[in-house]
């Protein structure tokens, strides 16, 4: 197929995306396959310098009971969490059927902005969601403590340049989901030069 083929069903697909709570998932989640393919979509991202700052760790099953082991463990660790609030959280990394752990990989050394960087694996996030939805899985993409755990990054080998960009929980939606508020396009929209 020809690059950039118009396809305006993909701008419906884009203006009627939602994020299905995590917790709200059911299964079954992405085969391998679909992942592959919902990753790989991912990685065709604007990445200026051609450096690939990013990359995913995929976790199924009893591999998504480690990462909330690591998770409670983390709690108690560095936040002096109880013990028992932080074995409840264990669940948070078992909510959707098929998790992926997002990392950005920067190159503090590259004349590339870091912040471009990682604008890139921001937009490769954002390009695994909408993969996800146009063949038919519910995606949330999360963040909150356990993104920013030194525990965390050290039990899933994130370097010294790397850092957990995100949560990325797939599955099916059982019920249709709510719509949120959305941003006012005139009041962030600005057209001509300004002043």
């Amino acid at each position: 197929m020809p690059f950039n083929t118009a396809n305006p069903a993909t701008y419906d697909l884009l203006m009627n995306r939602r994020s299905v709570k995590a917790k709200d998932m059911v299964g079954p989640g992405p085969d391998r396959t679909a992942m592959e393919k919902i990753l790989s979509a991912g990685m065709r991202v604007p990445d200026h310098g051609k450096l690939n700052p990013w990359r995913f760790i995929v976790l199924e099953g009893t591999d998504r009971e480690k990462l909330g082991d690591l998770i409670a463990e983390g709690l108690v660790k560095e936040d002096e969490r109880d013990p028992k609030i932080a074995e409840k959280m264990k669940g948070y990394a078992s909510q959707g059927p098929v998790l992926v752990v997002a990392i950005s990989c920067l190159n503090p050394a590259h004349k590339v902005p870091l912040m471009e960087q990682e604008l890139s694996i921001g937009a490769a996030c954002q390009n695994i969601l909408v993969a996800a939805t146009a063949l038919g899985y519910a995606s949330q993409w999360l963040t909150g403590w356990a993104a920013y755990s030194k525990t965390v990054a050290d039990g899933l080998g994130v370097g010294a340049n790397e850092k957990i960009a995100g949560f990325l929980f797939f599955g099916h939606q059982d019920r249709e989901p709510t719509e949120r508020p959305r941003a006012v396009e005139a009041e962030h929209i600005t057209w001509g030069f300004p002043g």
